[in-house]
Formats: structure tokens, sequence, C-alpha cells
């Protein structure tokens, strides 16, 4: 996607700098001007000629005629001697700058691109205010778009604070260190809950998960096989029961065997939303967990960005996980979930094994959009 708008946006300054240009009449043979010092000799020797008075009638009517011809010729020798002002073009003043009018007219080809790749309308909307601002009045010669939309981009990602030290805060304080997932069924979040299960394992810290999804079918199973994997313990009750008690387990065991992390697996089934909501923030009143993050589908754009801010509402989240961002060639989903959330983005999802958890750099992010 970006790598077709910076193309774009290198063709925009040319051709308003063209469309801006104003032109040029044809030049026209301008008729020999008398220098000035020569025209005004010329008029004084005109004047040394006028006849001595010899009859006061005569001399009037003869005069009459010579005193109006004398005011004009010295009017003439006036205006020689004055410096002429110089004639200004309105295009001299407009010809070098971007107009709002311009600005609305080329903005309206990068907001198609930009919704086309997953870009929220509101952050669209957001783009368009900064560029505008920084734009609209200036020389098209020192305007360089490219810059200033990776800095509105910039400006819009929020920088997260380091996940493994934000979980060592925690652990200063209390322990376990609880971190509630959620996001809706098919996003990657049990696989994604098992990826940071190995992160934190690889930092010398105790896991134990939590299967408080008692909803979907086999997902008690899926997180007891990553368990197993990864050698950690795991808490779980019979399908049907309340998630929100599994969780409270979960954390009685880390607080027994002094395990460092719970992990608590929750339901995403978002076709009964309203009840989902409910469990979510029981499971959340009842556990109280330090952190609550929520797994999205990098792939799924506006989707991911509508499901993160429904979470957000409810249970106002800490963070952000994007999964499969190794097959998002669009990348406008991490703009605007960071942005209409406004929380951090932690991780991406890079792949299928336990290793494929990139940690979120808004420069990286930046460069694979191609405005690095």
């Amino acid at each position: 996607m970006f790598k077709f708008l910076k193309e774009k946006l290198k063709t925009w300054i040319g051709k308003a700098k063209q469309e801006e240009k104003p032109v040029k009449a044809p030049k026209q043979k301008k008729p020999k001007k008398e220098k000035p010092k020569a025209k005004q000799k010329k008029h004084k020797e005109k004047l040394k000629t006028i006849e001595p008075i010899q009859d006061f009638n005569v001399a009037l009517q003869k005069t009459e005629p010579n005193i109006e011809e004398t005011i004009a010729i010295q009017e003439e020798i006036k205006q020689l001697e004055e410096p002429k002002a110089k004639k200004t073009s309105f295009f001299d003043k407009f010809k070098t700058k971007l107009t709002e009018e311009k600005f609305e007219e080329m903005f309206e080809e990068l907001r198609l691109i930009l919704l086309q790749n997953n870009v929220a309308f509101e952050v669209v909307e957001e783009i368009k205010l900064y560029l505008k601002e920084e734009l609209v009045g200036k020389n098209l010669s020192e305007i360089k778009l490219e810059e200033k939309l990776k800095k509105a981009i910039e400006k819009i990602l929020i920088e997260p604070q380091n996940f493994l030290i934000e979980v060592k805060n925690i652990l200063k304080t209390k322990k376990p260190a609880v971190i509630a997932f959620v996001g809706i069924n098919g996003s990657g979040k049990t696989t994604t809950i098992a990826k940071v299960t190995n992160y934190l394992k690889k930092n010398k810290l105790s896991v134990c998960l939590v299967a408080a999804d008692t909803f979907r079918a086999a997902s008690i199973e899926q997180l007891e096989k990553h368990a197993e994997k990864l050698k950690v313990p795991i808490i779980k009750k019979d399908y049907g029961s309340d998630p929100a008690s599994v969780g409270f387990d979960g954390i009685n065991y880390a607080k027994k065997n002094n395990t460092d992390v719970v992990l608590i697996d929750t339901a995403g089934r978002m076709n009964t939303k309203e009840s989902l909501m409910k469990e979510m923030e029981k499971i959340i009143r009842v556990n109280n967990p330090d952190m609550k993050i929520f797994v999205g589908e990098s792939i799924t754009g506006n989707d991911a960005t509508e499901q993160a801010k429904a979470f957000n509402d409810a249970i106002n989240l800490t963070g952000i996980i994007l999964s499969k961002a190794d097959v998002d060639e669009k990348g406008g989903t991490a703009i605007s979930v960071s942005y209409i959330t406004k929380k951090p983005i932690f991780f991406l999802g890079t792949g299928q094994s336990y290793d494929d958890l990139e940690i979120f750099n808004k420069k990286k992010i930046l460069g694979k959009l191609g405005l690095g």
C-alpha cells in the first residue's frame, strides 16, 4: 500500500507547481523612448523660444496656448524625474504557494488510498487536519509530503513502555502479576497467550495459564496442548463453568506456588456481544487483572478496530497485540487501533512458532509502511 502511496506523494508537488504557474503573455516590442535628460533639455529649449511681450493684448492672445503647453511640458518633466513604481502580478505572491483548494483536491486521492488500506475514517480525518495545518500556504518548493505524512502517523501511534519492564514493575509491589487476554474467537488469542508465555519464560519468569474460555468447544484442550509443550501449569474447569471463578482459582494457585505471572484466556463469542461484554466485566471485577490485553487480527482491518473499541469501552484496555501481522499487506490496522483506543500496541504476531512475537516499534512500522 504505502509503496504506492510514496510514489503518489512524489507526483503531487510537481503537478501543483505546473498548475500554479501563470501563463506568460507574448513579449511585445515597445517603442523607443527618449532618454529623460534629452527630453528635458528639448523642452527647456522650447520654453526659450517664447517671443518677448510687445503689445499686451497681442501677447495675451499669443501666450495663452503657450501657458497651457508650458504646464503640460513641466508636468511631463516631473513625471520623467519621479521613479516609476514596480508593477506586481497576482501570481508573484501566490504562484509558489499551496492553496487550500489545491490541498483539498490532492488529499482526496490520499483519502481513498488510506480508506482502502484499513485506515479508519476518524484516523484519515486526523491525518488531514495535521497535513492541512502543516502544508497550506507553504512554498511548494519547500514542501516534503512524505516527511509530513510520516510525522502525522508518528503522532497517532503510541510508543508503548517495554512489556517486560511493565510486568516486572507490577511484581515489585505484588505477586502474581495477572494479565487477562480478550478478543474475538478466531483472532489468534490462545496462540498469542502461548507466545507471551514463551517470551516470559525466556526472561526467567514463571507462568501459570488459566482456561477461562468455558464456552467455545475445544478451547480448553487447545490451551492444554500449549501448556504441555511449554511445560507450564494450567488451571481449568468443566465447560459451562463460571469463567470468573476459573480465573480466581488460577490466581490462588499462583499465590500458593509462588508463580510470577498468571495469563487468563477468555471467551470471544461476538455473536452474543452483550452477554460477552457482561462476562468480561465480571471477570475483570472478580480477578482485578493488572493488565488487560486485546488480541486482534491485523488483516481484518476496520473489524479489528471496532472490536478493540468495544472491549476498551467495556473494560478499559491496557494495550494491544495484533496477530497475523506478517501477512498484512495493507498496514492500516495498527494505525487505526492505536488511535481509536488511545492504547499502545505491545507486540505483533508474525508467524506460527512460539518465537514469532515481535516487540512493537514505531520506527520499524513506519519503515514497513515505506515511510522510514
